[in-house]
């Protein structure tokens, strides 16, 4: 009576069917929704990828022009690492986290503030000066391009954890949730209708029993009023007048009283 595949244990009545068809239609409306946001997390995704492949390519190669200069400033001025450390005395840059939303999901975006001013104007003074700016600012470069790869590296990270969840609530709606629950209304209605069967069918017994009986007492009705009919008709007449005649006969005549004999009465 039921269809085939898996289905919810649920007692067939008319209620139960709305209520199935009404979470029908609300995983549906959901696998839409968690279908669009797929979309737009994936193309998100694919962007956020292209611009990490192309930090990467940036971040090679600013770091290969950063070594060249740090090896033009150690062969300018010698060593001046003791130099830097002595003379930091507060951070040249600052990094500032800000939230994106996208399609309800938050992805941490961080951006370099540079803090006008520097501690190293000495640095290089005797020799080596311009070599020292040049890597300053190879250097500075450098440290933008890794805090937006860093930012971007999150984001796609992020974005794969999500996505493959979102998948897999895709995937879990269309091929678990909805096949159950079309299988439940297949089973509901296929119940549905076989009761209803089943109540025509006795409702046809029962009328065709009453059909019987009342024909039954129909008959039975004709029977007695026939019967009755019968009972009442008069019977075949007689003929009265000549034992009138011979009564008035006799009663002129003498009556011989001896010669009449009554019977015997035995007390």
């Amino acid at each position: 009576m039921s269809g085939t595949g898996p289905r919810e244990s649920i007692f067939p009545t008319r209620m139960a069917l709305t209520n199935t068809k009404t979470r029908l239609k609300g995983a549906q409306t959901g696998h839409s929704l968690l279908a669009k946001k797929r979309d737009a997390l994936t193309t998100r995704f694919r962007a956020i990828l292209r611009k990490v492949d192309e930090a990467k390519r940036k971040m090679g190669r600013v770091m290969q022009l950063a070594s060249f200069s740090l090896a033009e400033v150690t062969y300018a001025t010698g060593d001046i690492a003791y130099l830097v450390q002595e003379q930091a005395k507060s951070a040249s840059f600052k990094v500032r986290a800000k939230q994106e939303n996208v399609s309800g999901v938050v992805l941490p975006a961080f951006e370099v503030d540079r803090v006008p001013g520097t501690d190293f104007n000495l640095t290089g003074l005797g020799r080596g000066g311009q070599q020292v700016l040049r890597s300053k600012e190879v250097y500075a470069k450098a440290v933008e391009t890794l805090v937006e790869l860093a930012s971007l590296q999150t984001a796609f990270m992020i974005l794969d954890e999500v996505i493959r969840a979102t998948n897999r609530r895709v995937n879990a709606i269309e091929h678990v949730v909805i096949p159950r629950l079309d299988n439940t209304i297949k089973y509901i209605i296929s119940e549905l209708d076989e009761m209803d069967r089943e109540e025509f069918f006795r409702l046809k017994k029962v009328q065709g029993k009453k059909k019987r009986d009342a024909d039954a007492a129909e008959a039975k009705r004709k029977a007695d009023l026939v019967a009755q009919e019968q009972s009442l008709e008069p019977g075949p007449a007689v003929d009265a007048a000549p034992v009138v005649e011979a009564f008035v006969d006799d009663e002129s005549a003498p009556v011989d009283l001896l010669s009449s004999k009554d019977n015997d009465v035995i007390f």
